[in-house]
């Protein structure tokens, strides 16, 4: 009986102490009847605790209820700041570009701004993957260092520009490499040419041009005698292409001994050759990868 008792009495304290719990942390949360003050300083209660999932819920709360006050401004910029916080962009990014056209002249502008581009950049994938939320990333900060070009986030913003758009290079270039590897040869110079053309400033165009040197090499010495002359030209005209672009390249050497291929071996082809139809790829730039058609300026 004492030991029944005893349990008895240890169940009522742990039931008491959980009531006296969830009474507190229950009154943490808005409740019906409080006043857009106290609600607004409930929802900053768990943003300044780090507590970010309890502060979105709250400040999603205040919005709704402080519309045109300036509650309402304060709580939409912490509501996207309590989703970044937490690590949840998408969201975040949503809630910084709500802010930016509510209220479009404050001074949290900027700040908004930047960050809806940065929450991009971090849902940015691996290149292989689709590349929509890069491409957005950049977007979002050329805009940002259009609006603010004196900024002091506008050569951060631009190294994430540049970080972005070698990674579209490298997607393209692999896309190149791929048809190279299955033969498909009319396919890789495409997604080369987009490489070097889209993409000029990144060590991608530089290796792109190389590569198409020893793809018209390969391709000429796989095509029947009448397109071998044209295509070990091509790898010549690619190589004159390497040294105007990229005089000082690092795979400047690479390139002076695939176009010497390509001249010992029209040195060696007679003047001319029968002609002869063969197969060709027959590919276009839409048929392949769909970031083959964003704009140079991404």
């Amino acid at each position: 009986m004492h030991k029944l008792s005893t349990i008895t009495f240890k169940l009522s304290c742990f039931l008491l102490a959980a009531f006296v719990f969830a009474s507190c942390k229950n009154s943490d949360l808005i409740q019906r009847g409080d006043s857009l003050e106290v609600a607004y300083d409930k929802a900053m209660a768990f943003y300044e605790k780090e507590d970010y999932s309890n502060a979105s819920k709250a400040f999603e709360t205040v919005v709704q209820i402080a519309r045109g006050t300036e509650y309402g401004q304060d709580a939409q910029f912490y509501l996207a700041e309590s989703y970044y916080n937490d690590g949840r962009y998408l969201l975040a990014a949503s809630e910084y570009e709500r802010f930016i056209s509510l209220f479009p002249r404050v001074e949290r502008r900027q700040e908004a701004q930047f960050k809806e581009a940065y929450c991009y950049y971090k849902l940015s994938p691996r290149f292989k993957l689709d590349q929509g939320y890069t491409r957005t990333a950049i977007e979002k900060f050329q805009l940002y260092n259009s609006r603010f070009p004196n900024s002091e986030k506008a050569n951060e913003a631009g190294q994430y520009i540049s970080e972005m758009r070698t990674k579209l290079a490298k997607k393209l270039y692999h896309s190149a490499d791929l048809y190279l590897r299955t033969d498909r040869y009319e396919a890789a110079v495409i997604y080369y040419d987009l490489t070097i053309d889209k993409y000029p400033e990144t060590k991608w165009a530089q290796r792109a041009l190389v590569d198409k040197i020893k793809t018209y090499n390969i391709y000429a010495g796989r095509s029947v005698a009448s397109k071998q002359r044209e295509r070990y030209q091509k790898a010549v005209e690619a190589y004159e292409t390497f040294i105007q672009l990229f005089p000082n390249g690092e795979y400047r050497q690479e390139a002076e001994e695939l176009v010497d291929e390509a001249r010992s071996a029209l040195a060696e082809l007679p003047e001319e050759a029968p002609v002869v139809e063969e197969d060709e790829d027959n590919v276009s730039v839409e048929d392949v990868d769909p970031d083959a058609n964003t704009n140079s300026n991404q």
